[in-house]
Formats: C-alpha cells, sequence, structure tokens
C-alpha cells in the first residue's frame, strides 16, 4: 500500500511541476529544478501526512502530498517585474 502511495504522490508532484511550468515558464528556474522540487515536495508530503495519520487514508495523504509539493513550487517563483533597488538615504 505504501508503494502506491509513494508513486501517487510522485506522480502527483510531476503532475503539478509540469502545470507549474506551462503556466509560470518565465517566473521559474531551469525545468529540471522545477520537476525535481515538485516531485521531492510530494514525497516529503506524503511522508509527513502518513507519518500523522493512518496508513489506510490515501486520499488525505495525497492532498498532503499536493500541498506540501505546491507549497515548495511556490518558493521557487521569481517575481513578474524588476525589483527596483532603493539606495540608503545619504
Amino acid at each position: 500500500m505504501m508503494l502506491f502511495e509513494a508513486l501517487g504522490s510522485a506522480l502527483l508532484g510531476l503532475l503539478l511541476a509540469w502545470a507549474a511550468i506551462r503556466r509560470l515558464s518565465n517566473r521559474l528556474p531551469t525545468r529540471s529544478l522545477v520537476l525535481a522540487t515538485g516531485v521531492a515536495g510530494a514525497l516529503f508530503g506524503a511522508f509527513v501526512t502518513h507519518s500523522a495519520l493512518d496508513p489506510g487514508n490515501i486520499v488525505f495523504i495525497l492532498i498532503g502530498a499536493a500541498i506540501v509539493s505546491a507549497a515548495s513550487l511556490s518558493l521557487l517563483v521569481r517575481p513578474a517585474g524588476r525589483l527596483r533597488r532603493r539606495s540608503a538615504p545619504a
């Protein structure tokens, strides 16, 4: 059963990373980093949710995997416009 949780969460992480690349390609770093972050975040989210809940709650485990994967991917997004540096007053 845990194998299905791991495979399902990894697939979910790949799906979320692919959607982020399609939607925000100009604001994200390289594709390989985004894909790896999506999968790693989903696997970590599945591990944490599996540890907190009973092993039989596969739906909740996949929801936890999706939340942590999306949060991990959101950390990679760069600002849309150029950042303006404000110089300190003299």
